[in-house]
């Protein structure tokens, strides 16, 4: 069943065409990944789709009562929002009933002797009671968790950009929708939250679209994939290694066809030269068939320039941390911290949101200062890094002239001359877009100007912090075969799972209670690290719970009272059960008479506290009657 037909959607930014007659069909149970070179349309596409904005040609069509939410990379919010009211503000008449559920208890709790709020309070409560929303409710509060956002009466406008993107997601998956649209939606995201939300997409029961740089969770997703190049959209059924290989078969095949256009075009040409004779109208078809193949636009052209840079030697001393700790005040980030690292090594740090993986770079950078310990660096150490956070890229500049700042030209490692426009190509910004103004980039063009500026500084030592987020998936090509050939020392901080395997020998792991763990592999060896410490944590644990347990395996019989009350409990239990009914249906029945609510609802309470408490006595008697 379809849920959206788009029909030849065309848009354009200025003179730079971004989509052109592009049609699509979303089924129902589509799961849709959309890639593309930053700077291409991917979130223009987005907001078409999600009818945010209109295409200059072409129309979306779906149902009359189709739904869709769009998390975007940037979520905006109103003033004075919680994250509750946030991530219930929906018109789904649920999420409506537990909004004024969640008001009405902010109001009591300001007002504690209003009659007006306590009755708004049971009104809401019977509301929630008959759509059965306590459920929704409760799931929200889990995914917010998993999120890891635990304050749910917090101002999303006082959260960070991570958490604030979180509550967004959070929104999104609490929401009964047709159509999901998410917009890089693993960026802020630690290892642990990235595989929770691959497992919850896959039950997902509406369809879903999303950007994503984060090739293992696309591969995991996925039954579709889209891709967006030079304004063609290309689609293909199946996993992202799938579309791969077609990719791979679907370029060879163009450049085939390349070929025998020009093939064909050379021998047009050369007869046409050798003047030969003809009738008129004949040699001027061949004429204007030798013009279309001229025009005859080839496959894009795909850099193959060796960008292995020229850096300064390296010596045997690097980077040490010697019993280094760090703290702010009330808070331990690291302590009796030792890491080496080695010429030519590649180093992962991992850990949760918050557990100092940043503080841990900056250390080595010589950024901060520990507050025990020493950092030694070695002399010949030049160090580039690739900041999360860096300051906002001049727009005035053209994309050549920020580069050229820095080098204009610069040897590889064979010691040949490479400007800094032929860089700029190998880093996917062709000749035609190299005298664009920064101001007129995309936020991922940014991210790929400023990372090949600070890898022209031919450093030999080399920190990324979180390279990924916001880089396209061609663009992270790039940067891994650049890292391949790089004759220094890579350290990254990273979420991205690839990433890791693809390009780390070591990782360190940032446990978040200030110790480090070193392990040999990548992001996949370190997973069974993790795993393996859990399991013996647990084992030890239940060994712990074995042998503090008491020996004696003598079964306890019931005494005469027990006996009596387990003759009668099960009655007991009935009547229980219809004086909580009762009462249930008394709150219903007393509207808005506020004191005979608040007595009959501190009534059901009792009741249903003293049901519980013979449930768990039935549970203890049965036990024993065994």
């Amino acid at each position: 069943m379809s849920v959206l037909i788009a029909e030849h959607l065309h848009k354009a930014f200025g003179e730079k065409k971004l989509f052109d007659d592009v049609s699509l069909t979303i089924e129902r149970k589509d799961r849709i990944g959309l890639i593309g070179v930053n700077g291409t349309g991917k979130s223009s596409l987005l907001r078409v789709l999600a009818e945010e904005e209109a295409p200059d040609t072409g129309a979306v069509n779906h149902a009359n009562t189709f739904s869709v939410v769009f998390v975007k990379q940037e979520p905006v919010f109103a003033e004075n929002t919680t994250v509750l009211s946030y991530v219930f503000d929906g018109e789904a008449e649920m999420l409506l009933a537990v909004k004024h559920y969640e008001a009405s208890l902010l109001a009591l709790a300001s007002q504690p002797e209003s009659e007006t709020a306590q009755a708004k309070l049971f009104q809401t409560q019977q509301t929630m009671d008959r759509l059965g929303a306590w459920d929704a409710q409760s799931k929200a509060k889990t995914i917010l968790t998993k999120l890891g956002i635990f304050d749910f009466a917090a101002n999303v406008q006082e959260l960070s950009g991570g958490q604030q993107k979180r509550v967004a997601l959070a929104r999104a998956l609490i929401q009964p929708v047709d159509l999901l649209l998410l917009d890089e939606p693993t960026n802020h995201l630690d290892h642990e939250t990235v595989e929770w939300l691959e497992h919850y997409l896959a039950s997902y029961e509406g369809a879903l679209l999303m950007v994503t740089h984060d090739r293992y969770f696309l591969n995991n997703v996925v039954n579709t994939m889209y891709e967006l190049d030079d304004g063609k959209l290309y689609q293909h059924k199946g996993t992202y290694a799938s579309y791969l290989q077609a990719k791979e078969e679907r370029l060879n095949e163009e450049n085939l066809q390349h070929a025998k256009h020009q093939n064909l075009l050379r021998r047009e040409m050369a007869w046409l030269q050798r003047g030969a004779k003809a009738r008129t109208t004949k040699q001027k078809a061949r004429k204007d068939r030798v013009e279309a193949l001229k025009n005859k636009k080839g496959p894009a052209n795909r850099t193959t320039l060796d960008i292995s840079l020229h850096s300064e030697r390296l010596g045997n001393d690097v980077i040490a941390l010697d019993d280094a700790a760090f703290a702010y005040p009330n808070h331990k980030v690291l302590s009796h911290c030792n890491v080496t690292l080695e010429p030519f090594e590649r180093v992962g740090i991992v850990g949760e949101n918050g557990s100092g993986k940043t503080t841990l770079l900056q250390l080595m950078a010589g950024e901060l200062t520990p507050s025990e310990g020493e950092v030694k660096r070695g002399e010949t150490v030049r160090l580039g890094i690739y900041r999360q956070t860096h300051e906002d890229l001049n727009g005035d500049l053209r994309v050549v002239d920020y580069i050229k700042e820095r080098a204009e030209v610069i040897q590889n490692a064979d010691g040949e001359q490479v400007t800094a426009e032929q860089m700029l190509e190998a880093f996917l910004f062709p000749r035609s877009a190299q005298q664009t103004f920064i101001r007129r980039l995309s936020g991922g063009e940014k991210k790929r100007l400023y990372l090949l500026r600070v890898l022209m500084e031919a450093p030999n030592v080399i920190f990324l912090d979180e390279p990924t987020n916001d880089l396209d998936t061609e663009t992270l090509g790039v940067l891994e075969q650049y890292l391949d050939s790089f004759k220094g020392t890579v350290v990254t901080v990273s979420h991205d799972r690839y990433f890791l395997d693809r390009v780390v020998d070591r990782v360190i792991w940032v446990e978040g209670n200030g110790q480090t763990t070193a392990i040999q592999g990548g992001y996949s060896e370190w997973l069974d690290a993790k795993t393996l410490q859990h399991q013996e944590a647990a084992a030890e644990k239940e060994a712990r719970k074995a042998e503090a347990a008491p020996k004696t395996t003598k079964k306890k019989k019931m005494s005469y009272q027990e006996q009596k009350e387990w003759d009668r409990i099960e009655e007991d239990i009935a009547d229980a059960e219809g004086e909580v009914e009762r009462l249930t249906l008394a709150v219903a029945e007393a509207g808005h008479d506020a004191e005979k609510t608040q007595s009959l609802f501190s009534e059901q309470q009792d009741a249903e506290e003293k049901l519980q408490q013979l449930y768990d006595r039935w549970e203890a008697l049965a036990a024993l009657a065994e």
